[in-house]
């Protein structure tokens, strides 16, 4: 569904990413993990047209979409849940999901109603403000805003953050429901534990390249990731 090939992005003249090549298959959950400033964020900042690749190739679904324009990706099938949830405060729940299918010509209730089933709490808090919401309902909010506009393919950035244990268990849980609906999900991570046993595939980023990959339930075995990110001595 996406590839990646030798992608560089360059923040003035500092690189931030070095020939990153991975690719996501369709109906996958993949995983991206690595330390802070490791280059996870610049990725999908990179895969929704917010940084243009200095060069490199991104194609999505066979199209090359290395040079679309961020406003054009939503109408590619292509959501970006960024860092930090980025809802509109001052805007009700309803009015922040309806801003996620601003690009949709058709009606778009039904999928309202939809978002309430997936997410209960946010029906009842249908005419509050996003911004007085907990951060586990505006996690919650943020990923209904961004499934309004149907996307094929999901990015989601550190879903976890900030967020107490018992609710980062039901986002996992949601994000699984997601992928098993139909919806393929790249989801940057720093709570490996976490994603790898939520995704299909991981790759780990180092120094803003892809230092290895696997499958995610080797790479949740394996002695360098329970290590390095994951705490645990090596025996």
């Amino acid at each position: 569904m996406l590839q990646v090939e030798n992608a560089v992005v360059r923040y003035g003249s500092i690189e931030a990413l070095h020939g990153v090549s991975f690719e996501v298959r369709q109906g996958e959950i993949v995983t991206l993990l690595g330390a802070n400033g490791a280059g996870k964020s610049t990725t999908l900042r990179m895969l929704s047209g917010l940084h243009a690749p200095a060069s490199g190739r991104i194609t999505f679904e066979g199209r090359d979409i290395t040079t679309v324009k961020a406003h054009d990706f939503t109408s590619l099938g292509i959501s970006h849940v960024p860092e930090g949830r980025r809802i509109f405060p001052q805007m009700t729940v309803t009015e922040n999901l309806e801003m996620g299918a601003f690009n949709r010509k058709d009606h778009y209730a039904d999928d309202i109603e939809k978002m309430y089933t997936m997410f209960p709490i946010l029906k009842e808090r249908a005419k509050q403000l996003g911004g007085n919401l907990s951060g586990g309902e505006q996690q919650m909010l943020a990923i209904g805003r961004a499934l309004m506009s149907r996307p094929r393919l999901l990015l989601l950035d550190e879903p976890s953050m900030g967020l107490a244990p018992l609710i980062i268990e039901q986002i996992f849980r949601i994000i699984a429901e997601i992928r098993d609906a139909g919806t393929t999900v790249l989801v940057v991570e720093q709570n490996a534990s976490q994603a790898l046993r939520l995704a299909d595939r991981g790759y780990v980023m180092e120094n803003g390249s892809i230092a290895f990959s696997d499958e995610a339930a080797n790479l949740l075995n394996d002695p360098r990731i329970r290590a390095v990110y994951l705490g645990e001595e090596i025996a």
